[in-house]
């Protein structure tokens, strides 16, 4: 028989997937690290088990007692996991603008949850962090994980993640990126990989996207320090230093702006089956904006921190993004290639010799007004309408005999798979049908009653 004796043991060995819509041949290899696999749900049941574990070997709680945590909710959910199968109370501090899904997740694990005010600094008596420390110094047998501080955090991803990575590319990856959010986990992970790197004679570089408003950005390139501002990623950035992170091991920070984190992440799992959160967006952001950077024959690993179920209410509500202002108009109504997943690519080709009396005739008998030509060398994309036969015949231009080809025109109207549906809009402003085109070939006609459908199923 093979089986685990408890749930903490299938932390970690999380799977590396390859990207193959979001990047394209251009561009470096871009493979991605799937911590929400890890039975809590984020790369965070690593560090906080660890943690938890340490503390144990460490006598800093005794059996029955209460681990404490000021959490954006991931860690907390390790904190409560690792405590639920060793027989220990929690209780966490979480800030208001964490999605209520995490808050509902912790409670499920029989923790105590106090929801704190976000708009405080760190050091501000009723902020998360000082609320934390002061409950695990007034209740008995407490102890304060304090995942800011606490060293066995990087450690943790020192051991596994690190070790995990080079392996599974078999220490081929030339960056890695990610978020940081304690630090805990780029500063573990990109340590190890710098030293193997290092004795292998090589680099791997490391990059950080971070969001507007977190102060690390600043701090890393040694600028003045902007007075940090509210962004709605969860569970990366800080509006204070924190002791686990080391700047040392990192190369590169870079901005992202919310908006950005939240459509990658909606892409992510539109295109690629990825389902994460907001950071993992973040991450993706600059993974996306280093692999055109690398080019061809150069691999970025990426790690993807969480799952969206986690965020249901908030990213990847359509309702939600238009009230904060991140849905606009194209990305509220979709894309082509949202409508051609509800529709499908059928098409009908008229061939170059077929006559204009059987091109009519199919056209008549499917219900539609006009047929791409096939295209081959000896024209380029054409298409013929039936105002256009219409007007071929009624002038003696034409007659029923004469080849299809003779009575088409060049084809206009073309959109690519990536395309807003307002760009279709224009194009049937223009009294044009729209025609998806890919790899220089058309797959798709779009007319106005196909986005009507499209439309009227999405409300």
């Amino acid at each position: 028989m093979h089986y685990y004796e408890n749930v903490l043991e299938l932390i970690g060995k999380t799977p590396m997937v390859k990207l193959n819509k979001l990047v394209d041949d251009s561009m470096a290899t871009v493979l991605v690290k799937l911590e929400q696999l890890n039975p809590g749900g984020s790369v965070k049941d690593r560090m906080a088990v660890h943690m938890v574990n340490k503390a144990i070997e460490d006598g800093k709680i005794k059996p029955g007692g209460t681990f404490v945590e000021s959490t954006s909710g991931n860690t907390g959910l390790g904190v409560a996991m690792a405590s639920a199968v060793l027989g220990y109370r929690t209780v966490f501090t979480i800030p208001d603008k964490m999605s209520k899904e995490k808050i509902d997740m912790l409670k499920a694990f029989g923790s105590e949850v106090l929801v704190t005010r976000t708009d405080l600094p760190h050091d501000h008596p009723e902020s998360y962090v000082e609320i934390a420390k002061r409950i695990a110094s007034e209740l008995p047998n407490a102890c304060y994980t304090d995942q800011y501080h606490n060293m066995n955090n990087p450690e943790a991803h020192y051991l596994t993640t690190g070790p995990e990575i080079w392996n599974d590319t078999d220490g081929k990856i030339d960056c890695l990126v990610g978020g940081i959010g304690t630090g805990g986990t780029i500063s573990g992970t990109a340590k190890f990989l710098k030293e193997k790197a290092a004795e292998a004679g090589r680099e791997v570089r490391v990059v950080c996207p971070d969001p507007v408003g977190s102060i690390y950005c600043d701090v890393f390139n040694k600028r003045d320090v902007r007075e940090p501002g509210i962004y709605r990623v969860e569970g990366i950035g800080h509006d204070f230093m924190v002791g686990t992170l080391d700047f040392s091991v990192i190369d590169e920070v870079v901005e992202v702006s919310d908006r950005d984190s939240f459509l990658l992440a909606r892409k992510l799992v539109r295109e690629e089956g990825i389902f994460a959160g907001g950071s993992a967006g973040t991450a993706l952001w600059g993974a996306l904006k280093v692999a055109k950077e690398l080019g061809p024959g150069k691999l970025v690993v990426c790690i993807i921190p969480d799952s969206g179920d986690r965020y249901v209410s908030k990213y990847f509500d359509d309702e939600w993004m238009r009230d904060m202002g991140y849905l606009g108009i194209e990305e509220r109504i979709g894309s082509v290639s949202n409508l051609i997943d509800y529709k499908g690519r059928n098409i009908e080709f008229a061939e170059p010799d077929e006559t204009i009396t059987q091109v009519a005739g199919r056209m008549s008998e499917m219900g539609i007004s006009q047929m791409p030509i096939k295209p081959d060398d000896s024209h380029g994309l054409m298409m013929v309408h039936e105002i256009d036969l219409l007007r071929a015949l009624a002038t003696g231009e034409c007659n029923g005999d004469d080849k299809v080809i003779k009575a088409a025109t060049p084809l206009n109207g073309t959109v690519s798979i990536d395309d807003s549906l307002t760009k279709v809009q224009r194009i049937f402003d223009n009294g044009e049908v729209a025609v998806l085109i890919e790899k220089g070939t058309p797959t798709g006609i779009i007319a106005k009653i196909d986005v009507v459908e499209f439309l009227a199923a999405k409300s």
